[in-house]
């Protein structure tokens, strides 16, 4: 009797360390490096955009996740706005040594919608919806808001030489509550506040390096952020 008592105890002190190991370490810094790119074709209205992010919840070698993202745009004529239709894999591992991943695919759909205020103000909201097939889960949706602002301080555009402050904050909201086997999320899925600095190493392309604090409904993380943005 008293055995058993002893190996059940074992048992439930295993479950809930390897539940508290799975999770982030909050202290820890993580880190994000992203290319993106967009072009246009002939200088017309339609044209292509795309990232890829390598995600680690160090510095380097514990993978968060690979995301390939890539989706046609259109920018009606005459206008500054921007609309996309793409499609996302994402590849996200565990926290700590453990090696496994889960595949993700995601159409979206995006609207881009830049505003100028005064000289050096440059702002941009993105509205963007998300159609979610994650594994081991039922088909989900998600709505994000992301409100840009970048600020040139050197000069009063972003030519080559332009030295630049950029901030973001990205609001995630879950559509579907219900993701199967009497699982639910939060309403609330994260947010992500962002600060770097920028500089145009050409006239179509820059370089950022910046800090990012996220927060989900469980726990929050901060990530280093090295990106290229690449225009051509």
């Amino acid at each position: 009797m008293q055995k058993s008592v002893i190996l059940c105890f074992l048992f439930v002190f295993n479950l809930f360390s390897a539940k508290l190991f799975s999770q982030p370490d909050e202290c820890q810094l993580g880190a994000w490096y992203m290319y993106f790119w967009n072009t246009t074709i002939k200088s017309g209205p339609w044209g292509f955009q795309g990232d890829v992010q390598v995600r680690s919840w160090n510095i380097a070698g514990d993978l968060e996740q690979l995301l390939l993202r890539g989706g046609a745009t259109y920018q009606p004529r005459n206008t500054q706005a921007k609309f996309t239709l793409g499609y996302a894999f994402v590849s996200t591992g565990a926290f700590g040594p453990e090696k496994t991943t889960s595949p993700e695919s995601r159409i979206y759909q995006e609207a881009l919608l830049p505003q100028k205020i005064g000289e050096r103000f440059y702002l941009t909201h993105r509205f963007r919806y998300e159609q979610r097939w994650v594994e081991n889960q039922d088909f989900r949706t998600r709505f994000r808001y992301n409100l840009f602002l970048n600020i040139p301080l050197n000069k009063k555009d972003f030519q080559a030489g332009a030295i630049y402050l950029a901030l973001y904050n990205e609001l995630f909201i879950n559509g579907e509550r219900e993701i199967g086997e009497g699982r639910e999320v939060e309403l609330f899925d994260r947010n992500r506040a962002y600060f770097a600095l920028g500089y145009s190493l050409t006239n179509g392309l820059r370089v950022q390096l910046g800090l990012m604090q996220q927060t989900t409904d469980a726990w929050e993380k901060r990530q280093a952020q090295l990106s290229l943005h690449h225009t051509f």
